[in-house]
């Protein structure tokens, strides 16, 4: 009897290490590289919205994550806006805490940034935003992109970061419309 219980404990931690061991190389063989894209058609030039995303400070009217913290604590430094431009927040745990900054600035183009998360977790990734005319409007895109180590993989496999984020990005390109079609 106590050998057959003993037998079976043993099974069982077997299969839990195996278990966990497959977890372990069904994440290390996910990619690594991912990127959350959404577009929307604003009614106004590049030119109208440019500015908008250029200069960070102007976030605060439009931005998914402005109005989710009211106590967040944001910081500026480097030029007003262009290439240079920080911004950093430290916030509640919705926000968390990071910092942006503008690395490159084509005017009604092109704005690539480098974001830095430091908090709920540390993670390195490149938002860029486009700016195509059509007719007398813009499409506008906005893409965040990166490389997750195997912390991320397994976090990008248990959540739908796509779904999660890009739900943002819609909320968040179409309060950029209310703005900017709202003053032109």
């Amino acid at each position: 009897m106590i050998a057959a219980i003993t037998i079976t404990v043993t099974g069982i931690i077997a299969l839990v290490l195996m278990a966990i061991w497959l977890l372990v190389i069904i994440v290390a063989c996910r990619p690594a590289e991912f990127a959350i894209t959404r577009s929307a058609d604003i009614a106004v030039s590049p030119e109208t919205i440019f500015p908008q995303v250029n200069t960070l400070r102007n976030w605060e009217a439009w931005s998914p994550w402005a109005k989710l913290d009211p106590n967040v604590k944001n910081t500026y430094s480097g030029p007003e806006s262009g290439v240079g431009s920080v911004m950093g927040w430290n916030g509640n745990k919705k926000v968390g805490a990071g910092q942006m900054t503008i690395i490159e600035s084509k005017p009604a183009e092109l704005l690539r940034i480098r974001l830095e998360f430091y908090r709920p977790m540390r993670a390195v990734n490149t938002a860029e935003f486009t700016f195509k005319p059509e007719g007398e409007g813009t499409h506008v895109t906005w893409t965040m992109s990166g490389k997750n180590n195997f912390m991320g993989k397994l976090f990008h496999m248990i959540m739908d970061i796509d779904k999660m984020v890009g739900k943002d990005f819609e909320k968040g390109l179409a309060s950029l419309k209310g703005v900017v079609e709202k003053t032109s």
